[in-house]
């Protein structure tokens, strides 16, 4: 999976941050620490850290992720990532 999306909410800039959904890479969600939940209302999973955005970027930044685009929506802030 060379591509990577990662979001938070803005009130909550400083953490939890969603870097994946139920099909994201097992072994990279356990090198980020990130925890699998659904929340109520949703027919599907995500995986969070505690962590703020800027701590998660530079770990996929040490595991060969580089920043394609960031952008807000809404109230969310999202990052798209990439690895060669």
């Amino acid at each position: 999976m060379p591509y990577l999306l990662i979001s938070t909410q803005i009130r909550l800039e400083t953490g939890p941050t969603m870097v994946g959904d139920e099909h994201s890479d097992p072994h990279l969600m356990s090198i980020l620490g990130a925890t699998k939940r659904s929340t109520l209302g949703n027919n599907f999973c995500e995986y969070y850290v505690s962590d703020a955005p800027r701590v998660v970027l530079d770990k996929l930044e040490s595991l060969g992720y580089r920043v394609v685009s960031m952008t807000g929506v809404g109230q969310t802030l999202v990052w798209c990532l990439h690895r060669e």
